[in-house]
């Protein structure tokens, strides 16, 4: 009977025992015997689901099979991933590997005790089926056989037949095809938007539809991720990932409701900073603070946080009163270390003008610091509070007290003397060594032929300008790219920075920097076109 070609890795499974070299050659030997028959045989598609079903345990079996070659002569489909290589930039394993990589950290989450698993363990306790959850993460890179190219899309339909041999049910189908069509959106969607502002709740619950599909995808992606690359994954990408799927659950169980319960929230945090009695610090002041900002300042921002922010606007206000005209355009800087995201936070409060953005940025750059991301956001008063999260390279939370010096320094000289930081960018970057902006940290480079790209857009659902830039990471490149966007007429709202393997992805939303002055799409294309002249990669020398 060759339906015990499966069942034997289900025996294996249940009894957690393993194969003697005898009886994993005669497999080997019998791999011929796994026909189309046998792929249809209720029984043996039976013994394969209850091996995806053993939570926990399910990527031992699967990788034997795969050892043995049952698992691609069964599913054939996947047959198509073995020593696939993936050529993505963030990929370090071939297709085959990746996927059975994303099967064990499914496993760990429901067997591990590592602190961050247990916000995702919980999400799979909510689901309705969680072990389905092993059948979506080995058919959602199954398209690639077909090509990297709209992969998810083919991958719907190459796991059809799958599902159909394998019997899963109507709503299950309908899950795990909506999972695989949508593996990369959650990722990209909080790589590149402001996961602290209600229009990105709305615009994602929009597109996952019920809170079931939302789970699965929030595990899914976290999984995808972890079984990419050991180090594509922080706790600061958890940080947006989880922040995203919160909100946006919270928009699917409240719909309507959200916009009272956040005003509700706002309310009751005003309440609690008043009756706590800040230091130095009025109640009316409090009560200003909050009549002056958006809703979407109080959704993330923690009553902590906010009554810091009152304090710097306090220190900022008696500095211009006991200062001469120089002396009040100092800011007040506050830095805190966020040992769990392994960053540091810096506020920065100071009166608002066109070009801050790009003035803080050229300033962390000169003090040798990355920035992983920005909110900016004005008071109606136009006073500033902007929040930075910076690391030192390769270190992490910033240690240097040297760096926070030459960062305070540095800022109020460009604020005073509104002079080009370019120049201190670049020798500051050859002293700490150019190299990690050709190559990576592992001494990985960029495959040449990656295309650098700029896309300034409309985002009507979310009533935003974006701009979203992918190039090869060079020096001072946010600092050119904020200058150019601040020079044509544009202020930046909100920030996302990232690296990956010396590759720059960068997204930032813009706002016209004079309110009565529309933005047409000729603003836009003739940004677009500057953006991506600073892109461009400098001409090579031709050899002599």
């Amino acid at each position: 009977d060759p339906v015990r070609l499966v069942r034997v890795f289900r025996h294996c499974q249940q009894l957690d025992c393993t194969l003697d070299f005898h009886l994993a050659t005669l497999i080997r030997e019998s791999l011929p015997l796994l026909t189309d028959e046998v792929r249809a045989s209720p029984d043996a598609n039976v013994s394969f689901r209850a091996i995806l079903s053993e939570v926990g345990v399910v990527f031992p079996t699967l990788n034997l099979m795969h050892e043995l070659g049952v698992l691609g002569r069964f599913i054939p489909e996947f047959d198509g991933l073995t020593c696939l290589v993936q050529h993505e930039f963030y990929h370090r394993y071939t297709a085959d590997v990746h996927t059975l990589e994303t099967i064990r950290q499914l496993d760990l989450i429901f067997t591990e005790a590592e602190p961050i698993s247990a916000k995702y363990r919980r999400a799979l306790h909510e689901m309705g089926d969680p072990a389905l959850l092993y059948l979506t993460l080995l058919l959602h890179d199954i398209g690639k056989a077909e090509g990297i190219q709209g992969h998810a899309e083919s991958g719907v339909r190459i796991a059809g037949p799958i599902m159909d041999r394998l019997m899963v049910s109507p709503e299950g189908r309908e899950l795990v095809s909506f999972v695989i069509k949508n593996h990369l959106v959650m990722a990209r969607f909080w790589q590149k938007r402001d996961v602290d502002d209600p229009a990105t709740a709305t615009a994602f619950a929009e597109i996952v539809g019920d809170a079931e599909k939302l789970r699965n995808l929030y595990v899914h992606t976290f999984c995808d991720a972890r079984g990419t690359a050991a180090s594509l994954w922080n706790g600061y990408k958890d940080t947006l990932h989880t922040t995203l799927y919160l909100t946006t659950l919270e928009h699917l169980n409240l719909g309507g409701d959200v916009h009272a319960t956040h005003e509700k929230k706002k309310q009751m945090t005003q309440q609690e900073l008043i009756s706590r009695q800040i230091p130095g610090i009025s109640n009316d002041e409090v009560v200003a603070h909050f009549g002056l900002l958006p809703e979407r300042y109080f959704i993330q921002t923690t009553a902590d946080e906010i009554a810091l922010h009152i304090q710097m606007v306090n220190r900022l206000l008696k500095s211009i009163a006991n200062a001469d005209s120089v002396g009040s355009l100092k800011p007040v800087i506050e830095w805190k270390d966020d040992i769990n995201r392994s960053l540091t936070v810096v506020n920065v409060v100071t009166w608002d003008r066109a070009g801050l953005f790009y003035k803080l940025a050229g300033a962390f750059s000169v003090a040798g610091l990355s920035i992983l991301g920005a909110k900016v956001i004005s008071r109606s008063d136009h006073i500033a509070i902007d929040t930075f999260y910076v690391v030192e390279p390769g270190r992490g939370v910033v240690q240097s007290t040297a760096a926070q010096e030459a960062f305070a320094r540095t800022i109020e000289t460009a604020l005073v003397s509104n002079h080009d930081l370019y120049p201190e960018i670049v020798a500051q970057a050859k002293k700490l060594s150019a190299g990690r902006y050709t190559t990576t940290a592992s001494g990985e480079a960029l495959h040449t032929s990656f295309p650098p790209t700029v896309d300034v857009y409309h985002e009507l659902a979310m009533q935003r300008t974006i701009v979203e830039i992918q190039a090869r990471d060079q020096i001072g490149l946010l600092y050119q790219l904020a200058k150019t966007i601040s020079d044509h007429g544009f202020d930046i709202t909100f920030a996302r920075i990232g690296t990956e393997r010396g590759v720059a992805i960068d997204t930032f939303y813009i706002e016209s920097s004079e309110p009565t002055r529309p933005i047409d799409q000729t603003r836009l294309e003739t940004l677009r076109d500057a953006l991506t002249t600073v892109i461009k990669p400098a001409p090579v020398a031709a050899a002599v």
